[in-house]
């Protein structure tokens, strides 16, 4: 029994959902989303969306709590948004963006420039004395870890020093340095 499915998920205020066809889509204040499902039932009962499932299979149980988590996910989305941070730490290494384009410097010969989708909303924060900040804000939360992690992907932390990029708050796995 799935406790998380079983949860309804509360609709805010300024959402709403329409589901026809296998598919639900969510419209808000921040955009529109829309999810394809199958092998369980999804019904909008006064302000609550229901995630239900016909019977007991393997199939059904392991797809509930995923579509319900989804749809939660689609409705804070759409009111709220979802939101990211990296930290580059490491000497020298910097980020800048004009528009949609991200522009690292990590330690590599040439700096890395990215495109990001356009649906994700990128500000780089540099403070002299700490480290730079990358943030990304958007109201898909797949599209925003996948950008985050593809970011994160060009220079992940090494366990001895801390540097590389990081999530903001992410605590790393330290190693002790050769013991001479």
């Amino acid at each position: 029994m799935s406790r998380i499915g079983n949860n309804p998920v509360a609709i805010t205020e300024g959402v709403t959902v329409d589901i026809k066809d296998n598919t639900i889509t969510v419209k808000g204040k921040l955009g529109e989303l829309t999810q394809p499902f199958d092998t369980v039932d999804i019904k909008v009962e006064d302000g609550n969306v229901l995630v239900t499932r016909s019977a007991d299979n393997k199939a059904q149980k392991a797809k509930h709590g995923l579509y319900r988590a989804l749809v939660y996910n689609m409705i804070e989305g759409v009111s709220k948004g979802w939101t990211k941070e990296l930290e580059l730490v490491g000497v020298g290494y910097r980020a800048s963006n004009q528009g949609q384009k991200l522009d690292m410097a990590l330690g590599f010969s040439h700096n890395i420039v990215m495109d990001i989708a356009p649906e994700v909303k990128i500000e780089t924060v540099s403070e002299k004395g700490k480290n730079p900040i990358v943030k990304l804000t958007s109201h898909d939360k797949q599209l925003v870890g996948q950008v985050a992690a593809k970011i994160r992907s060009f220079r992940k932390p090494e366990p001895y020093k801390g540097k590389g990029i990081k999530f903001v708050g992410e605590e790393l796995r330290r190693k002790a340095g050769k013991s001479a």
